[in-house]
């Protein structure tokens, strides 16, 4: 019960705040090309929905790849550093710059070495990935105290069975939490991404719009972006909570 009234809260406050966007477009007088109203950007989304789902497939695409390999290679530099100490003081410096560098600037970049594909965009997820999986899932592993750990060494466990039934199962919430964060900055990297150098993709789409003064059409491409990152959010948040059920 609970749940649904913070729903319908949620839902009146977003009505009244288009509400108020509309009448006041419509108040002041401005033309399409400055702000459009919601009703020509809903107008938008329904007229364009074929053609947004075809570019929105695509930067889903390049979204879903970039968290694979920024799991992928975020865990293993997290398990690396967690066994091997020195390669892990060794890798904060590089683990910190990853993150400190603007996606402006490492964008064209890829471009240059991986050509106009798929590949520079999931580059561009993959490096946003890496670092809060990375970051949070390494301080999963060392939330764990050494009693249990301790534990079943003395009853002869070896240290990969440890690793699966003790410390994987104790640094999940860690895992997800920087999973959360990285599947929703991923889909910004990726649309940054196409926005530098692409024929397909959101991103493609509003730079196209843009050129054309349709801000309707960009604004619609936006509510595309709106509704992917809740729903990897969400597809994040059930991953999360059967995992940490069976736990």
């Amino acid at each position: 019960m609970k749940g649904k009234t913070e729903i319908l809260w949620a839902l009146l406050v977003v009505a009244v705040l288009l509400g108020l966007w509309e009448l006041c477009v419509h108040l002041l007088q401005l033309p399409p090309y400055v702000l459009p109203p919601p009703s020509r950007i809903f107008l938008a989304f329904a007229r364009d929905f074929p053609l947004l789902l075809h570019h929105a497939l695509v930067t889903l695409a390049e979204v879903g790849l970039g968290l694979g390999i920024g799991v992928f290679l975020g865990v293993g530099v997290a398990v690396l550093a967690f066994y091997v100490r020195p390669v892990g003081r060794a890798l904060t410096p590089f683990l910190v710059g990853s993150q400190v560098i603007p996606v402006f600037a490492v964008a064209p970049l890829f471009v240059l070495w991986f050509g106009f594909g798929i590949w520079p965009k999931v580059a561009v997820a993959a490096m946003i990935v890496f670092f809060p999986v990375a970051v949070n899932f390494l301080d999963g592993l060392r939330s764990f105290g050494p009693e249990l750990v301790e534990f079943f060494q003395a009853l002869g466990t070896p240290e990969h069975r440890i690793f699966r039934m003790v410390r994987v199962p104790g640094a999940l919430p860690f895992f997800f939490s920087g999973l959360r964060l990285g599947a929703t900055l991923a889909l910004v990297g990726a649309t940054v991404g196409e926005w530098v150098g692409a024929s397909r993709g959101l991103g493609y789409f509003m730079i196209q719009a843009n050129a054309r003064l349709r801000l309707d059409r960009v604004f619609a491409a936006i509510l595309v972006l709106v509704l992917l990152g809740l729903g990897l959010f969400w597809v994040v948040g059930l991953g999360e909570r059967l995992l940490l059920r069976r736990r």
